[in-house]
């Protein structure tokens, strides 16, 4: 059976939407609704179509009318099988390290393994001279990394997203910390390459550190996204990273980064 991905994407005109779904069906003279029609009932052999629709609040009638097209067709036809996916898009980063324009769905992101941009929030605090890092429990039901040990707050960039602003969206979502963008400190990219299972996430991580008074009780946990925070002075998780009993995904090199900002 052929397969077919498409991407409806909600912040696209609806001149782009139906140039992509005819670039990806193969078949450029799908330019509206009764072009599109016309071809899903011309199949003489099944085909099973994928449609990935971005997950933006807003209506897009071009989207809308594409996804009835399909349902329609398929109910009319014996060789469709059609499959509508909400997902998150997120913009994909060049072989330059420039953030791009071309979006695609977050699933096939981590399928394909392409480079895309995510945040790292580092909140930290000093406190008998040692430096401490707040960390997050990842939830039991994430699909990378669960129970682990991870960066105080990160996530990824949206399509059309920007650094500062996901690394502000993402504290407030994840800890129910609501901080201003000025108040975070820039202290390096990093691409980080991990692979469990059939996902492969490569990120380009734009890493910040937040040094503001943040009291553990006062935190609103994502309970989907966290399960537990605590803190943990540097110097000492550098000698337990290792140990079987701290299970973590930290990255050394943003420890690194740390202690060379704060000294």
């Amino acid at each position: 059976m052929e397969e077919f991905e498409l991407f409806l994407n909600k912040l696209f005109t609806s001149d782009e939407i139906y140039a992509d779904t005819a670039i990806k069906l193969g078949n450029a003279n799908i330019t509206d609704r009764d072009s599109l029609a016309a071809f899903l009932m011309s199949l003489e052999k099944p085909a099973k179509f994928r449609l990935f629709v971005s997950d933006e609040p807003i209506d897009n009638t071009t989207v809308n009318e594409i996804t009835d097209t399909f349902r329609e067709c398929e109910q009319n036809s014996k060789f469709i099988n059609m499959e509508v996916i909400v997902d998150e898009f997120l913009n994909l980063i060049d072989d330059t390290a420039h953030l791009t324009h071309e979006s695609k769905p977050r699933t096939l992101v981590h399928r394909d393994g392409d480079l895309h941009p995510a945040v790292h929030v580092w909140i930290i605090r000093r406190k008998d001279q040692g430096i401490f890092v707040l960390l997050q429990k990842r939830a039991h039901e994430k699909k990378i990394s669960p129970d682990c040990y991870d960066v105080s707050a990160a996530g990824h960039l949206s399509q059309g997203d920007e650094f500062r602003k996901a690394a502000v969206r993402e504290t407030e979502e994840e800890l129910g910390l609501k901080i201003h963008g000025s108040d975070l400190e820039h202290v390096g990219l990093i691409e980080n390459h991990y692979t469990q299972g059939d996902i492969h996430d490569n990120e380009l991580r734009c890493v910040y550190l937040y040094r503001g008074s943040v009291h553990i009780e006062d935190l609103v946990l994502q309970s989907s996204e966290v399960s537990d925070v605590c803190w943990a002075e540097v110097d000492e998780m550098l000698t337990t990273i290792d140990d079987g009993d701290f299970e973590n995904c930290i990255d050394l090199r943003e420890l690194a980064l740390i202690k060379k900002a704060v000294f």
